[in-house]
């Protein structure tokens, strides 16, 4: 037989489509009267013998019915005769008949007249989430949430769609705080507000997400020739993300090296600048610098299975740039100063050349000594190598 304790996780089951319902029916007793029709029947054979214990179940089934409380499920019962006992009142199916009940069993009087109030409130401000209202009526529910503060943000972004401020300088009446703490939901309604206006749905971060400033990424430059250099004589500057993407810098050779140190000690090259993005993967951060398309691009980086997964990421981004100093010659000239490295998963960097390939999985057959870090090669050979290369620019 059933109990009070499954009938009510039965009963939460049905809590978000019953909440759905409401955009299905101006009235939403329709979903009542509802049932549960496998209780658990009482079996002829087995009546005398496990009697008692179906008493004990059917009296505690109606202690917490609406039988006995006026409020929460009816048993309804019929009659079912038994050769050896005779006929008896048997509960045969356990029915909501109203919403009142339902909510009352359940106990969520509160969420739902939050769900109720928050839905108008929504509806009048904002028509055009009707739909999502529909499919996020479990998020309504919540009684604490600030949904005046969230309209007042929303209504913002409808009437200016690409601020171009930071967070804290938004003219509304809404804390900084707020915003951050509720970014996950705004974005699901700015998704359906302003869609047109999102800077790259595959962005995450509220702030880049919606057109507003925020604290960029910062990118460091050495003009490696003085003949570039900015006014008053400028040769090393960082810039935020975006002045570097839309500057063109008047050079026609980059360098992009991932140590700090390395980038700082680079001898000078003609009509050449360095670049350090912050090092690793953190060359990610040049990907939308469409001036670097025509400009002859060499990456520098360590000589190991994460330094060539780098290489192949930026040859992602610009295929024709070349690798300078993470060949076998230095590898093999340096290999007293290798030491073991992280392994790489990838088997495949389609976008390395074919000696670069061959180093990276001569690297994967090493059981240590496996990488070498470009900070230990000596700067005389690292001059030397510049020297050469300035040679046949």
């Amino acid at each position: 037989m059933i109990s009070p304790e499954e009938i009510k996780r039965q009963a939460l089951k049905w809590w978000e489509p019953f909440l759905r319902s409401k955009f299905n029916t101006d009235n939403n007793e329709l979903f009542f009267p509802k049932q549960i029709a496998r209780i658990g029947k009482v079996h002829a054979s087995q009546i005398t013998i496990r009697l008692e214990l179906y008493q004990q179940q059917i009296e505690k089934l109606y202690k917490y019915s609406k039988n006995v409380l006026g409020s929460g499920y009816r048993i309804k019962t019929a009659d079912k005769t038994f050769r050896r006992i005779g006929t008896h009142e048997i509960p045969d199916v356990i029915e909501f008949e109203t919403t009142e009940d339902y909510l009352s069993f359940i106990g969520k009087k509160k969420e739902y007249n939050s769900f109720l109030s928050n839905c108008e409130l929504l509806m009048c401000n904002l028509p055009q989430l009707k739909d999502w209202i529909r499919d996020n009526s479990m998020v309504l529910t919540n009684s604490t949430l600030d949904w005046n503060s969230i309209i007042t943000v929303c209504r913002y972004f409808i009437a200016t769609p690409r601020p171009n401020v930071y967070l804290r300088q938004l003219p509304i009446p809404v804390h900084t705080k707020f915003i951050e703490e509720n970014a996950a939901l705004l974005q699901t309604l700015l998704n359906v507000l302003i869609p047109g206006d999102i800077r790259n749905p595959k962005q995450k971060r509220f702030v880049e997400r919606y057109y507003l400033r925020h604290d960029e990424p910062l990118i460091r430059i050495r003009m490696l020739d003085e003949k570039l250099a900015l006014q008053g004589g400028i040769t090393d500057l960082t810039v935020c993300l975006s002045d570097f993407n839309r500057m063109d810098w008047g050079c026609s050779t980059v360098l992009i090296a991932e140590n700090k140190m390395n980038f700082l000690t680079l001898p000078a090259m003609p009509r050449a600048i360095a670049i350090w993005s912050g090092g690793g993967f953190n060359v990610s951060h040049l990907k939308n610098a469409l001036w670097l398309l025509d400009k002859c691009i060499f990456y520098w980086g360590d000589i190991d299975e994460h330094g060539f997964q780098i290489l192949h990421q930026i040859r992602s981004y610009y295929q024709h740039t070349k690798s300078i100093m993470m060949d076998r010659q230095t590898f093999d000239a340096f290999q007293d100063f290798c030491v073991e490295g992280e392994r790489n998963r990838s088997e495949n960097l389609h976008f390395l050349d074919r000696e670069e390939a061959e180093l990276y999985a001569y690297l994967k057959t090493l059981s240590g000594r496996n990488r070498l870090e470009q900070e230990k090669i000596l700067q005389v050979y690292v001059n030397q190598i510049i020297a050469q290369l300035n040679t046949s620019l």
